[in-house]
């Protein structure tokens, strides 16, 4: 759908200053083997593939920011329309602009003549378009408001608000291992927005690198921080969004300010994500990823924070139009000008997203079924197996979760399983009663007290299960009778039980 409407409308010719009306199919770009327009009449430089797929690289970060903000009860056939529709029409407008000609751009709005921008607000060389290098309002807040509307479309997940419920936070592992592909990923985008690395241009990739890098590092560090002073703990989730509430800061001002400034955005964008995440519980609008928050919100201060902290000089040194004449950061013009265009994209994005998914809403549905939610998405949309039974290597069955039996010694929910924990002190292990729980068999060691048939003082009896008798190749550990940690039977091979105590 890009291919065929979405570029064309980004970047064919202008129209009002709000759509283009050529390109298509991508037909403008000049083809070297024949077909297409543009050569050197055309102005292009060269054939112009790439320019296509840095663009639909951007088209599909997007749309994939809006899954972040209605997952865990949206029905896929929802998320297709709704990713159709966003990078054919919605996402390609706000593109044409603020980066193709649009009235927002800094590259061809209102050209005189000679074809020189003339852009907002005095329409003459002193001016400057909006400037978004690397998509903070472009692609970040069109993504991250159009989830905001599709969480409040969609409605929050089942109980989510009611005092009851326990909200799952996630694989840390794989949250991190994701932030930081997109923080690598991030450089292509940032980094790859010069378009271009002769003629100087490296110098300016260079140190988009740096800026980019410090408001990641700083975002990561005042929302670890900022946890850690309000909620008494080092949270690693909000540590991660810091990371990329300070990348979305700093990506549309990342070439026209200095390394000094990029350390103050990205502290700033934490702030606003750490906000935002609050402010969203206390509005009771269910965003599972806060994407709407780390991409909606950040993306606004990221264009504000242009006007902000630009120089001219550094606006000059980015290469763009009417560089050394315009002196729009200086006068406090270019805060305005971020400040219209943000205005313009939220707009835009609301009404347009609101009114794509209550379309939905009322034709094919946004959500799942209770029953589906409970089961989980994965099992009605992709046929996977029920997501609470553990499959266990060695011939061994699966174990259900279970909550622990109070007094249980806490184990990692992915770690119930019926086979021998390694961690666990075998039976012939003993140990006093104030060093913690440990293992009180009817054959203390010597000096130690024995409480075969009587707990000690806070430990209350369980069952435990001995080695194996017959062979079974298993590190002899404790089998527990205890839901949510081995399962209710011994193991086969495995001896009957006796008696053990834990801390209750």
């Amino acid at each position: 759908c890009f291919w065929l409407l979405g570029y064309g409308f980004a970047y064919g010719d202008d129209v009002g200053g709000f759509i283009g009306n050529t390109a298509f199919a991508n037909d403008a770009i000049y083809n070297g083997a024949g077909g297409g327009y543009g050569g050197a009449e055309g102005g292009y430089s060269s054939d112009g593939w790439e320019s296509w797929f840095f663009q639909w690289a951007f088209t599909g970060a997007c749309a994939t920011i809006v899954a972040g903000s209605v997952c865990e009860r949206t029905k896929l056939e929802a998320y297709f329309v709704y990713s159709f529709v966003l990078t054919t029409f919605i996402y390609p407008i706000v593109v044409h602009w603020g980066w193709g000609t649009g009235f927002l751009s800094a590259w061809g709005a209102y050209p005189d003549d000679d074809g020189v921008p003339r852009p907002l607000f005095k329409q003459n060389v002193e001016s400057n378009g909006m400037i978004d290098f690397a998509g903070s309002g472009i692609v970040h807040m069109v993504g991250g408001f159009s989830g905001l509307m599709g969480a409040i479309v969609v409605g929050p997940r089942k109980d989510r608000f009611e005092p009851h419920y326990k909200l799952y936070e996630g694989n840390h592992h794989l949250q991190a291992l994701g932030v930081f592909i997109l923080w690598f990923g991030w450089y292509g985008f940032n980094c790859g927005s010069t378009l271009a690395i002769s003629g100087g241009v490296a110098n300016v990739a260079g140190k988009v690198a740096m800026t980019t890098t410090i408001s990641a590092a700083t975002g990561c560090i005042t929302a670890t921080v900022l946890a850690r002073i309000v909620e008494g703990k080092y949270d690693i989730t909000i540590g991660l969004n810091g990371i990329l509430a300070g990348l979305v800061s700093i990506t549309a001002n990342t070439s026209v300010v200095d390394p000094w400034h990029a350390l103050l955005i990205g502290m700033a964008g934490a702030v606003v994500f750490y906000g935002g995440h609050f402010l969203l519980i206390a509005i009771k609008v269910d965003d599972p990823c806060d994407a709407c928050v780390v991409h909606g919100f950040c993306g606004c201060w990221g264009l504000w924070a242009t006007g902000i902290f630009c120089t001219d000089s550094n606006v000059a040194y980015a290469g763009y139009p009417n560089g050394g004449l315009n002196d729009a950061c200086k006068r406090g013009e270019q805060f305005g000008v971020q400040v219209v265009g943000s205005l313009a994209i939220i707009a835009w994005t609301c009404v347009t997203a609101g009114l794509l998914f209550i379309t939905i809403h009322l034709t094919i549905g946004m959500r799942v079924s209770e029953e589906v939610e409970e089961a989980g998405l994965d099992v009605s949309e992709h046929g996977l197996s029920k997501p609470n039974m553990i499959e266990i290597g060695g011939g061994y069955p699966p174990v259900e979760k279970a909550e622990p039996m109070p007094g249980a010694m806490p184990q990692p929910a992915e770690m119930m399983y019926a086979q021998p924990m390694p961690q666990q002190p075998p039976p012939a292990t003993y140990t006093y009663p104030n060093q913690g729980p440990g293992i009180y068999t009817s054959q203390p060691a010597p000096g130690i007290p024995s409480y075969y048939n009587n707990a000690p003082p806070g430990y209350a009896p369980a069952t435990q299960y001995p080695a194996p008798t017959n062979g079974v190749p298993q590190q002899p550990g404790l089998y527990s009778s205890q839901p949510g940690m081995y399962g209710t039977q011994p193991m086969p091979g495995y001896g009957q039980p006796q008696s053990q105590f834990v801390q209750s």
